[in-house]
C-alpha cells in the first residue's frame, strides 16, 4: 500500500476527543502530527496490512504519530528474528515519543532470548533517548524472570542522562526488579547507586506496587534521598 492510501484510512479514523487526549499526554509529539486514531484500530491495520507496506516501511521520517505507532506494530507482529531487528534498527533512530517506544514489543523476542542482549547492549550505548528507552524496556520484559541475570541491572544501573524519559525507564526498571527480583536489586538502592532522581523515582514507583511487602516498602521509604 502506498503512504496516501494509508494516511488516508488513519484519517477516516480519527476521533476528535481520543485526539485531544493524546495531545496531552505525548508532549514531545508536535500536535499538528496526531490524527486521533485508538490503539486497537491501529494494531488491527497493522496485522492487516503487514505484507503490504514494504514502502511504507522505508518512508522515513513519518509524518503523522499514528503512521510511527502504525510502524511500530508492524515491526512488532514480524515473525522472522533478522529481519525484525533489520526494520527495527531502521526505525528506532525516528522513535520521538515513550508510546511508540514502549507499546513496540516483538514477540519473536520470546525465541531469541539467548541472541537479545547482545542487541540490548547496542540500544544502550545510544546517543538516541527512545532508542536506549526501548533496551531498557527489553530488559526489563524479557530478563527478571527465569532470564535474569545480575548483569543486567548492572548495565541498567550505569546509565546515565539527561533525559526525562531515559531516567523514568531506569526508574520502572528497578521498580519491578524489586518486585522481581529483590534480593539480587536491592543493593543498588541501598548503595545509592543510581543517580538521586532515579533513586527517588525508583522507590516512590516500588512502593506503589502491590507485590512489594510491607516491610520492603518500610525499608525502602528510609532509604529515600531528601533532596
Amino acid at each position: 500500500m502506498k503512504t496516501d492510501e494509508i494516511r488516508a484510512k488513519l484519517k477516516s479514523l480519527q476521533d476528535i476527543k481520543y485526539r485531544e487526549m493524546q495531545i496531552r499526554i505525548l508532549p514531545t509529539v508536535k500536535p499538528e502530527s496526531i490524527i486521533g486514531v485508538r490503539t486497537p484500530e491501529l494494531r488491527s491495520l497493522a496485522k492487516q496490512w503487514a505484507q503490504e507496506t514494504d514502502a511504507f516501511l522505508k518512508e522515513l521520517p513519518h509524518a503523522y504519530f499514528e503512521e510511527n505507532q502504525l510502524h511500530a506494530f508492524i515491526i512488532s507482529g514480524r515473525k522472522d528474528y533478522g529481519q525484525c531487528l533489520q526494520e527495527l534498527n531502521r526505525f528506532l533512530p525516528y522513535v520521538d515519543n515513550w508510546a511508540t517506544c514502549d507499546q513496540m514489543s516483538p514477540g519473536v523476542f520470546r525465541k531469541h532470548r539467548k541472541e537479545l542482549p547482545d542487541r540490548i547492549r547496542e540500544w544502550l550505548a545510544s546517543d538516541q533517548t527512545y532508542t536506549v528507552r526501548f533496551g531498557t524496556g527489553m530488559l526489563m520484559q524479557h530478563f527478571l524472570d527465569g532470564d535474569f541475570d545480575p548483569a543486567y541491572p548492572e548495565m541498567v544501573s550505569r546509565l546515565r542522562s539527561g533525559e526525562y524519559y531515559v531516567n523514568m525507564m531506569i526508574a520502572w526498571y528497578f521498580a519491578t526488579a524489586l518486585a522481581k527480583q529483590y534480593d539480587a536489586v536491592i543493593p543498588y538502592i541501598a548503595e545509592h547507586r543510581l543517580d538521586p532522581w532515579t533513586h527517588n523515582k525508583t522507590i516512590r514507583k516500588a512502593i506503589e506496587s502491590f507485590r512489594i511487602t510491607p516491610e520492603q516498602k518500610a525499608y525502602l521509604r528510609e532509604l529515600t534521598i531528601k533532596t
